[in-house]
């Protein structure tokens, strides 16, 4: 890079929250990409970005500032928790006059929001989306997902024999063997990002097409959505960082109501790790943890008997060094 090249600083929002039992990302069109412009090319599908700003030196006195004056400018969103994700800066990131123009650098972050009826309104600039539109392969609540098997280990297993020599091509199987769990090695729901970047490698996701101007077969990248720039690649951050975090923080009451039931705290760890969780196991664990008390009210809004309402209890973070869910998959 010249020196001469000018660096532009992003900030870039995954905002999340769960919906019954759906795990959903805020996503808008139209958002102030400043001189930057998404790519042109026509998928057949709508292409949506993460909520996105650049930092201003002079207006914003810290990056979270600027951060949550951008969600608050292009979203209805209000988010609680917030936290630092990471720093992306690949080239080609962004695209201005032809592939010229500033380096940019964004910092992204995670927050975490209530799904409130207020906020859930959306048109044809914005929206909640489910973030397995964009993962498919990572939720599991319904036994292993069938497309893995059927579709992306044969064309990751044709990608790795079709390299150039066997030192990479037994590099590429020990990629897949650790992001997909291969050989009973086993699924850690917490390489989102890995897998992304290998599906990426394969050219098995429509970003990868995009990026390295080579046109896509429609089959191959048919399973899953775009995004815009390198959003999707930002968003699998955040969902490995947040699968990670309800283990040892106590993160997933940041979406939940102030009140709930423990079927409605179980379905939304759920929705978040792509695992069920035994029932018994996961009411006695969160009841032991001290994380939670009752109301003393309960509801029927699920049906059936009337069930007892908890809230989150506060004092929690003082008593303990990290409380968190720990987590016993069913699958």
């Amino acid at each position: 890079m010249s020196l001469e090249t000018p660096v532009l600083i992003g900030l870039s929002a995954v905002i999340i929250s769960v919906y019954d039992a759906v795990p959903k990302v805020f996503t808008l069109s139209g958002a102030d990409h400043g001189v930057f412009k998404a790519h042109e090319e026509n998928t057949g599908k709508s292409q949506y970005a993460l909520p996105f700003g650049p930092f201003d030196p002079d207006r914003h006195d810290t990056l979270e500032l600027g951060l949550r004056e951008w969600v608050r400018t292009q979203t209805p969103v209000k988010p609680g928790y917030v936290e630092q994700l990471y720093t992306f800066g690949n080239k080609g990131r962004y695209l201005y006059r032809e592939d010229k123009g500033p380096r940019v650098i964004s910092v992204g972050y995670l927050a975490l929001t209530r799904y409130l009826d207020d906020v859930a309104k959306t048109d044809d600039t914005h929206f909640w989306a489910d973030w397995y539109d964009y993962f498919p392969w990572e939720d599991w609540r319904q036994g292993r997902p069938a497309m893995i098997d059927g579709f992306i280990l044969p064309q990751l297993r044709d990608w790795a024999n079709d390299a150039d020599s066997n030192a990479a091509r037994q590099e590429r199987l020990s990629r897949i063997q650790l992001c997909f769990g291969t050989d009973d090695l086993g699924w850690d729901n917490e390489k989102v990002l890995e897998r992304y970047e290998l599906l990426y490698s394969a050219r098995l996701v429509y970003e990868a097409c995009r990026d390295k101007k080579i046109e896509c077969k429609p089959e191959d990248v048919a399973m899953s959505q775009p995004m815009q720039f390198d959003h999707r690649r930002i968003l699998a951050t955040a969902i490995g960082r947040l699968r990670g975090k309800l283990k040892y923080r106590p993160v997933v009451f940041e979406m939940m109501s102030e009140s709930f039931t423990l079927l409605e705290l179980q379905r939304t760890v759920e929705a978040v790790s792509g695992h069920n969780l035994h029932k018994q196991n996961f009411r006695r664990l969160v009841e032991n943890s001290g994380m939670v008390e009752e109301t003393g009210k309960s509801t029927k809004r699920g049906g059936g008997r009337p069930a007892s309402l908890y809230r989150f209890r506060t004092d929690v973070m003082l008593e303990r060094q990290a409380p968190g869910v720990k987590l016993s998959p069913t699958s």
